[in-house]
């Protein structure tokens, strides 16, 4: 089964703190971490995993994000033919996680909102082998 996921492709920049900080608060992280994500590069490698043929499109930018967003989609077997590189930053996800789970997330959009439509043809055509 062809499966073409078209979304953002993230950085995830995890932080696990006691409790949320309230405005002008700082708050100690009791871990952080980075972590491959956005909605659609989620998405893909879930569908890879089930055994789908899967084409992800969506952009990254020029910095050192895009490497591993990309290198996370091959490794789960997903085809980055449409993952297109964009000058400026890649995508970002500052994500606050209390101890019981609860999490505000805040996201940057960058290289994936210069993804336009017309992007999308040459990438798809390929993956599909037209």
């Amino acid at each position: 089964m062809d499966i073409t996921v078209v979304g953002s492709l993230n950085m995830d920049i995890v932080a696990v703190v006691n409790h949320m900080p309230q405005a002008g608060e700082t708050v100690k992280a009791a871990q952080a971490a980075l972590h491959t994500g956005g909605k659609g590069a989620n998405q893909a490698i879930a569908a890879a995993r089930y055994g789908g043929r899967v084409c992800m499109v969506g952009a990254v930018g020029n910095d050192t994000f895009a490497g591993p967003l990309r290198e996370a989609l091959e490794a789960a077997h997903v085809d980055v033919v449409g993952v297109i590189p964009k000058d400026g930053s890649s995508g970002m996800a500052l994500i606050t996680v209390e101890a019981d789970g609860q999490n505000r997330i805040v996201v940057c959009d960058g290289a994936n909102g210069l993804l336009t439509p017309r992007m999308l043809i040459t990438p798809v055509q390929r993956f599909r082998g037209l």
